[in-house]
This record gives C-alpha cells, structure tokens and sequence, in this order.
C-alpha cells in the first residue's frame, strides 16, 4: 500500500506547495513588473485559476493518501510520531485557508474582473497573496517537520 501512497501523497504535496512558491516568487513578481491594471488581475486570474484546479486534485490526493497511510500502513494515529500529528493538523488547516482563499477573496477577484473594478481586483489579490504566504510558510513547516522531525 506505501508503494503506491507515499508517491502520491509526496508528489501532491509538491504540487502544491511548489506551485505556491512559484506563484508567490516568481509569476506574480514578474506579473507585477511587466503588466498593469487591467492586465495584471486577468492574468493572475488566469493562472490562479489553472494552479486551483491542480491544488483540488492535489488536496484531495493528499488527504487520501495520507489517511490511507496512517490506517493501512500504521493502524492508526496512535502509532505514528509526532511529526505525523503535526502534518496532520497543519495540512487540514492549508486546507480550510485554501477553501477561503477559493471561496472567498477569489471568488471576488472574478467579481471585480467581470466588473472591471480594477482597484477591488488588486485588493482580492493581496488577501490571496498574503494567504497564500501563509499556506506556503506552513507546507514549509510540514516538509521541514516530516522530513527531519525524528531527528529533532
């Protein structure tokens, strides 16, 4: 069962967080360079909403995999390291914030767009922004954790 889990569960997580990082480093420091209102919101509307569609595919791969994991290949919660119950906890919380930022300050970037609010779509935009840090600083944490958790 690990065989099959672990990759997955890895390679979703990758996804994920290396796709915020991206975003966050790269993308929308060159969109903010090279591309002004009302060019800028459409365009990260765009790429958000292509990264979106692979971070609902990599949520639910990573929450399958990972409870699989610890029923299946440990037999519970009971029987795995801390570092397991930290992932855990901080994963489920990246989640609840990603629903937010989709539900909520995304949903009204796309308002703004349709509308051409251009000064609302920039403040949707730095709510995503700073979520989205704070989404990255935890995927941070959890690979940190994972990986050396048992040698802390």
């Amino acid at each position: 069962m690990m065989i099959l889990a672990l990759p997955l569960h890895l390679l979703a997580a990758i996804v994920w967080i290396g796709g915020m990082l991206m975003m966050l480093f790269v993308v929308r420091p060159a969109a903010v360079e090279s591309l002004q209102p009302p060019l800028r919101p459409q365009f990260l509307y765009g790429v958000l909403n292509r990264f979106f569609r692979w971070v609902w595919l990599s949520l639910a791969l990573v929450i399958a995999s990972g409870f699989w994991m610890v029923v299946a290949g440990f037999g519970g919660f009971a029987n795995v390291l801390w570092p397991i119950h930290l992932m855990t906890a901080l994963g489920l919380l990246m989640t609840a914030i990603f629903c937010w930022i989709y539900f909520v300050p995304f949903a009204s970037l796309r308002k703004s767009i349709n509308a051409e609010r251009w000064p609302d779509a920039a403040n949707s935009l730095e709510s995503i922004r700073k979520l989205v840090m704070l989404n990255a600083l935890l995927g941070v944490i959890i690979a940190v954790s994972v990986t050396a958790g048992r040698y802390l």
